[in-house]
């Protein structure tokens, strides 16, 4: 009796587990399931090619990061309840305004509601291209090293693509200067 129950619960496990495989692929196109694979930490990412994304915009057109090639870029993902997130915009939209002819670029990436961001990016007159998700920001904000989720969180991109630093939390003016002028 006792080996027949440990042969069950064997066999309900390997069942449990076919079922989840046989969801997820229901789910996922083959792209995505290759691509929830891949979780690099922001120490692995720096020095390799950026990963590619496509997004909505909170203005609706879609974006991806090859957009941006040529171009020094600050990926910084943010939402509307992180406070860091809010009190950093304003001087991540300055910068952009001050070097932006030396070919230096901010790109926000909101984990929020369409309407919300598209609210506080008014509302705080960002001008720098803002997009917005939910899952496939997650999925975005993973890709490029953040697997806790936690913002904000940027990543910093040379002109050729590669990605040069990373750093979650607030940043400060100083900081990010430090890091952008020798790639401009």
């Amino acid at each position: 009796m006792k080996q027949k129950l440990i042969w069950l619960f064997i066999l309900a496990g390997l069942l449990g587990a076919s079922g989840g495989w046989l969801f997820n692929r229901m789910l996922l196109s083959n792209d995505q399931v290759a691509q929830a694979r891949v979780a690099v930490t922001p120490q692995e990412l720096v020095g390799r090619h950026r990963p590619d994304f496509r997004l909505g915009s909170v203005d609706g057109s879609w974006v991806s990061a090859a957009d941006y090639d040529g171009q020094v870029l600050l990926v910084n993902f943010w939402a509307t309840w992180c406070e860091p997130c809010r009190a950093e915009m304003p001087m991540l939209d300055e910068l952009q305004r001050e070097m932006g002819e030396t070919g230096f670029r901010v790109l926000g990436i909101a984990l929020d509601d369409v309407q919300q961001a598209r609210d506080f990016v008014a509302e705080v007159g960002v001008s720098y291209t803002s997009l917005v998700g939910m899952a496939d920001v997650m999925d975005a904000s993973r890709r490029y090293g953040n697997a806790s989720g936690l913002l904000p969180y940027s990543i910093l991109i040379d002109r050729e693509g590669m990605v040069r630093w990373t750093r979650l939390g607030e940043l400060s003016r100083e900081e990010l200067l430090e890091q952008v002028r020798p790639l401009l």
